[in-house]
């Protein structure tokens, strides 16, 4: 009888522990990342400012990949470059977000030739390299975990602080360094990814322009 009794609470306190475990591992776990596609209502309330845009940069040529550990910042032959299909494609971003009217204010741009070169593209004069390149925004997807880390902090601090009303800051960069912080692996290139800062420093994804969406969302 001792036995039987011994071998019930034994299952009982095992069969709890297991219970125990999958509710953690459940709480743990991230929700998948979930797209939403930019609609003409949004659009209409970007144009009001107040958002954080970031841009994935143009097609490249992979052909020529980064001269990783010796990429040199200063000399783009040992980066990855756009492709003629990429220079194109920044060129139309930025002529559809001059015809959506959004004002852009701060531009935010990674030091990596690929990203100075679709700003330059997209937004011309505006784009000036001295004030508005960022090393925060650096490629991340050759960095380790703890090379990452600061540049994410810098990232969440960037996207969460306040845009002031009839701007948007516009952050030009590439889809790993946003892939770690939100979960979201920005594609295709060229897309628009609408953030919106929050209370004590937050923020939140709101939406996503795909190049191809531009000429519905301006009739």
């Amino acid at each position: 009888m001792k036995s039987l009794l011994l071998s019930l609470l034994l299952a009982a306190l095992t069969g709890s522990g297991t219970l125990h475990a999958q509710t953690a591992a459940d709480v743990a776990a991230p929700p998948a990342f979930v797209e939403v596609l930019a609609t003409k209502d949004l659009l209409a309330s970007v144009r009001k400012g107040g958002y954080v845009l970031y841009i994935r940069h143009g097609i490249t040529d992979n052909t020529r990949p980064d001269r990783v550990p010796s990429v040199d910042l200063n000399d783009c032959a040992t980066q990855r470059m756009l492709s003629d299909e990429g220079r194109a494609l920044m060129s139309r971003v930025g002529k559809s977000i001059r015809a959506a009217k959004i004002p852009v204010g701060e531009l935010q741009v990674s030091p990596m030739c690929r990203t100075k070169e679709s700003a330059t593209l997209a937004f011309g004069d505006r784009f000036n390299e001295k004030s508005n390149l960022n090393e925060s925004l650096m490629y991340s997807a050759n960095m380790t975990t703890d090379e990452k880390r600061p540049r994410l902090e810098a990232l969440k601090k960037i996207i969460g602080a306040p845009v002031p009303a009839g701007s948007n800051r516009v952050l030009l960069a590439h889809a790993p360094n946003l892939a770690d912080l939100i979960g979201f692996f920005v594609k295709p290139e060229g897309t628009v990814v609408v953030m919106r800062p929050t209370a004590n420093g937050g923020h939140e994804y709101v939406a996503s322009i795909h190049p191809t969406m531009w000429p519905a969302l301006l009739k």
